[in-house]
């Protein structure tokens, strides 16, 4: 017997998601697609319905439910929406794409995300609702906080510790016994020798704090507010 499960935010997370998915089902059926933006409803997202707006949630009472907003922030701010609207922890599933290696000794929370060819060797911990995108390599003894986003080809080295909602860019790398703080921005490609302070962005090889006022190509673009849109968010 097959779990329903309804996707929020249909973007292309949330069809990378389905294309696995449609390939490997791994115990899953996929219901639909919810999403605040208006031109979607009515509409299907990777071959499947948009169910109607977040506040719709409360209509599946045997679904589980998968976050799938590429900004740490905002996959906080959803899953805030969803417990008031009654969604608890318990009902969020699990996506391991059958092509990631992840060892027998490592932990993935509940509402958390790994994408192909991703590796995760032994004793790495990731928190809830966290994202690794394709690629992503995670030595010993990583520990991932909640909502944090690692990009496609994010490497860390052992005893790496990111905190809760940082986000790494495309092929960033990071040094062994090193920390990236809560809030903190990684930019693409760069190397991280030293700890991230929460909430700074950093660039560069090696990675320093960006200049102000510069412009940041790294930061994910977010349509609309986390909270009242969802809408074409990846």
């Amino acid at each position: 017997m097959t779990t329903p499960l309804v996707l929020v935010a249909a973007g292309g997370l949330a069809r990378e998601v389905l294309a696995a998915l449609a390939t490997e089902p791994g115990g899953f059926t996929v219901r639909g697609v919810l999403d605040d933006a208006p031109n979607l409803q009515g509409t299907s997202v990777g071959g499947v319905p948009v169910l109607g707006t977040l506040e719709d949630a409360a209509a599946h009472p045997d679904a589980h439910f998968l976050v799938c907003l590429g900004r740490g922030a905002g996959r906080a701010a959803v899953v805030e929406r969803l417990a008031v609207l009654g969604i608890s922890d318990e009902r969020y599933a699990t996506f391991v794409h059958p092509l990631a290696s992840v060892a027998p000794t490592c932990r993935v929370g509940a509402g958390s995300i790994v994408l192909a060819g991703t590796v995760m060797t032994t004793d790495v911990r990731l928190g809830r609702h966290v994202v690794a995108m394709p690629r992503v390599v995670l030595t010993h003894d990583d520990t991932v906080a909640d909502f944090a986003t690692l990009c496609a080809g994010v490497t860390l080295g052992g005893h790496v510790g990111v905190g809760r909602a940082a986000y790494l860019g495309m092929g960033s790398s990071v040094r062994e016994h090193t920390t990236v703080g809560a809030g903190a921005v990684l930019g693409m490609g760069a190397v991280l020798l030293a700890d991230l302070p929460d909430d700074q962005t950093w660039v560069g090889v090696p990675a320093r704090p960006r200049a102000s006022g510069s412009s940041s190509p790294t930061t994910p673009a977010v349509h609309g507010t986390a909270t009242t849109s969802i809408g074409s968010t990846s």
